[in-house]
């Protein structure tokens, strides 16, 4: 017998996700890639370079779970100066035992959004030094203030300072003012490479074509999350900052040097899977990560399917726990 999908709103996916669980689910997402425990075919990605949009379509199972999920996820970065936000979505959740779907997660893009800031927060506490107190967010839109958010969730009790640049000052200015509301320690600034020169970790989140931050901007120790960089001809780093550093790690090989931030640094010949590492190897303990202190260490974040289908099946268990508490009492 056919069986009606659950249907989940945004906030109805916002009351059901606990963070410390998806957290789970993005760090065991990241191993099973490492170890090809899943199913993730190419990415389809759609351009709207008139309209400054882009939209990727990913599919995603993680061996041995109930269900695997189809992802339409859309990033037009004009959009919040019409009043409208950047991103929007949806996710499918199919059954991996008949096919029958699960639920519609109806979350305008939400998912795609903690997932992508619980990765960078996991990628992050790996790699960057055990005592960084002081974090640079490049970018003042939604995923800067995710990134900020889970790596202050993720850090507890770690003292964070949290300094926020935008190419627009004011936009910098209004959104470390809103994530102080929430708690956090943070400041604008107008200067990036001043920011950067006394950063212990930098987090990158914007769409930008052209490298931002410069090789000789960086000290020793520094770790860079770079998150921007998800389709062909984006690129938030100097490739000399690449190539300086001295640990190279990815989500997924065959994203990263395609269409990731280490795309220019792979045509230009010096970066490969040879020098390069897939963080579900450093978190699965199969490789050492950071070695010392002075190490520049930089994360390539693309974006993994199997990520979505992590989040999304971390929502429907706990909706059906809600619905089995509902009927119980």
């Amino acid at each position: 017998m056919t069986k009606t999908p659950m249907q989940l709103s945004r906030n109805e996916i916002l009351d059901l996700f606990d963070l410390s669980a998806g957290a789970d689910a993005i760090r065991n997402a990241y191993i099973a890639q490492s170890q090809d425990t899943v199913e993730s075919p190419d990415v389809t990605y759609l351009g709207f370079p008139s309209a400054r949009g882009d939209c990727h379509v990913k599919s995603g199972f993680i061996h041995g779970t109930e269900g695997f999920a189809v992802k339409v996820a859309t990033g037009f970065y004009d959009n919040p100066a019409h009043g409208l936000p950047s991103s929007n979505g949806l996710v499918l959740l199919l059954s991996s035992e008949t096919g029958q779907s699960l639920a519609i997660l109806q979350d305008d893009g939400w998912l795609t959004d903690i997932r992508t800031g619980l990765g960078g927060a996991v990628a992050t506490m790996a790699l960057a030094q055990p005592n960084f107190s002081k974090v640079l967010v490049v970018g003042g839109g939604t995923q800067a203030r995710h990134q900020a958010q889970c790596l202050h969730f993720l850090a507890k009790p770690q003292n964070i300072e949290f300094t926020f640049w935008a190419r627009n000052f004011d936009q910098a200015k209004q959104l470390s003012s809103e994530i102080a509301l929430t708690g956090l320690d943070t400041r604008p600034t107008d200067d990036l490479k001043e920011a950067c020169s006394q950063s212990d970790v930098i987090i990158t989140t914007t769409p930008s074509t052209s490298h931002l931050i410069h090789a000789d901007w960086i000290r020793p120790g520094t770790h860079i999350t770079a998150i921007g960089a998800d389709s062909p001809g984006k690129q938030e780093l100097d490739v000399d900052l690449i190539k300086r550093a001295d640990l190279h790690v990815c989500d997924a090989l065959s994203q990263s040097l395609d269409h990731g931030e280490f795309q220019s640094a792979h045509r230009a010949g010096f970066l490969s899977e040879k020098n390069t590492t897939e963080l579900g190897h450093i978190l699965g303990r199969t490789h050492p990560g950071r070695i010392n202190d002075a190490d520049i260490t930089i994360a390539d974040l693309t974006g993994l399917a199997v990520q979505d289908a992590a989040a999304a099946l971390t929502v429907y268990r706990a909706a059906l726990a809600a619905q089995d508490t509902k009927a119980s009492s």
